[in-house]
């Protein structure tokens, strides 16, 4: 599954791993029961809700998409502990290249699994990653049944008036 990123974007938002539909159709967050495309556009990232099949689109907004872990599953609990560990150098990489201002780790697991931190508090974090900040957002995907869309979208509102103040 391809990145969708350029230097310098305001967030670099940055899922846990791709998803089974995903990976087959090579656009980010595919799945039917996936609530990113909305919550982002409700958060006030996007002007419209942008289609899976259209994920490119997010870079005319100044935001990218990015994995931790590149290995499709059909869901985060069948990563393994080497998935973070073996991705953590390129994913460093990726980060000091491209220089986003805050890396959205959506969910405590994409950030703890890279970090090795077991606690993982929401929002923005005391360290940086390659000189970016960094922000813990819920995850969007639809199997999180802990957050409502409301509860997402003012989640990722706080993320999006950082970006703006």
């Amino acid at each position: 599954m391809d990145d969708i990123i350029a230097p310098k974007l305001s967030v670099l938002f940055c899922g846990i791993n791709p998803g089974l539909l995903a990976a087959a159709t090579g656009h980010h967050f595919a799945g039917r029961a996936n609530r990113f495309w909305r919550v982002v556009h409700l958060a006030g990232f996007t002007p419209e809700e942008i289609r899976p099949e259209d994920d490119q689109r997010i870079l005319q907004y100044d935001f990218g998409l990015t994995t931790v872990v590149e290995r499709p599953t059909a869901g985060a609990d069948e990563l393994l502990l080497e998935d973070f560990t073996s991705a953590a150098t390129r994913f460093k990489q990726k980060i000091r290249r491209y220089s986003p201002r805050f890396v959205a780790f959506l969910g405590k697991m994409a950030y703890s699994g890279l970090s090795g931190q077991r606690r993982v508090a929401w929002g923005l974090q005391t360290a940086t990653i390659e000189g970016s900040a960094i922000w813990v957002l819920p995850n969007p995907s639809g199997r999180n049944r802990a957050f409502t869309l409301n509860q997402l979208v003012d989640a990722y509102r706080q993320l999006h008036l950082a970006v703006r103040g």
